[in-house]
């Protein structure tokens, strides 16, 4: 059985031939489709009621607030029933028709499969961003895929169920399950430009991206060994402060005034900050021993 995912937000035009265009691509495949609402203050509600009522395989949940895409992808990951779950956007600028293409795919031994929109249909300086940003993510994480946000994607039920978001998370889903030890792929997917309403993403979600990069990045590495990234910060910190301070102390001695120095300023606190985060570091690692201890115990 394979589930459908469809996060919503305001696309009332588009939900018909979505439906009828995922249908039909699937065919005699055993599947359910299910339309999550995320608020939507258009007629979106209403139309995914009617597809509901018209089709069994249907099935909707609805958000009376706008959550964001984590929550919306929790929802349906918890719901989903199928062995094989995929992910597709509403705007119908991923296409159904493509689902059949990472199937294969996922058949060649992978866990997840992503589509790569080679040929990008948005403005350019959305292109010119996303690709920046796709650079940045292969660089520091290591994972070798060229396009990791697009929102057509395919897991096994097993990957889905491993993933715990929150906050904008639902961008480095490939990241999180390649670092579970999953197998993650991609295959190219044709991309059209926008047929209905405008999209959702603005520049404040590249910067954004940022962020939850950086929070990817020591969740994966450091989230069980926390003193690894406290520790070498704080003594890098702390030891280029007691240069410093070192470099200063020796002016002193040849008759150099050194109490007007901004430099020494900075050297006391490279050494203060150094030492609060190496300490920090000890302090997580003795959290989590004595988690997981009570987790051994319990």
């Amino acid at each position: 059985m394979i589930s459908i995912i469809v996060p919503v937000y305001n696309e009332e035009k588009s939900l018909n031939e979505l439906y009828s265009r995922t249908v039909d691509s699937l065919g005699k495949n055993d599947f359910e489709i299910i339309f999550i609402n995320d608020g939507s203050t258009d007629d979106s509600g209403k139309i995914i009621g009617t597809l509901v009522k018209k089709d069994k395989r249907v099935k909707e949940i609805n958000f009376r607030r706008n959550k964001g895409k984590s929550a919306v992808l929790t929802a349906g990951f918890n719901q989903a029933k199928g062995e094989l779950v995929v992910t597709l956007d509403a705007d119908l600028q991923d296409h159904p028709e493509e689902i059949k293409k990472l199937i294969e795919k996922l058949n060649d031994g992978y866990d997840l499969v992503s589509g790569w929109k080679k040929q990008r249909n948005d403005p350019p300086v959305f292109v010119l961003f996303s690709q920046l940003f796709n650079w940045v993510i292969r660089k520091t994480t290591g994972l070798e895929i060229h396009d990791i946000n697009c929102g057509l994607k395919i897991y096994k039920k097993e990957v889905v169920d491993s993933l715990h978001l929150y906050g904008d998370l639902y961008r480095f889903i490939p990241v999180l399950a390649a670092k579970e030890g999953f197998r993650v792929g991609e295959v190219e997917v044709d991309h059209s430009p926008r047929k209905y309403g405008h999209s959702k993403y603005g520049f404040s979600k590249f910067f954004k991206g940022s962020f939850d990069l950086m929070t990817v990045l020591f969740l994966t590495n450091f989230q069980v060994k926390p003193f690894h990234f406290f520790g070498t910060v704080g003594i890098s910190l702390f030891s280029t402060g007691l240069i410093i301070c070192f470099y200063l102390s020796a002016i002193w001695v040849l008759g150099q005034p050194i109490g007007r120095r901004p430099l020494l300023i900075l050297g006391i606190l490279l050494i203060i900050v150094g030492i609060q985060l190496f300490s920090l570091g000890l302090i997580a690692e003795l959290m989590i021993a004595n988690g997981r201890g009570r987790k051994e115990n319990g």
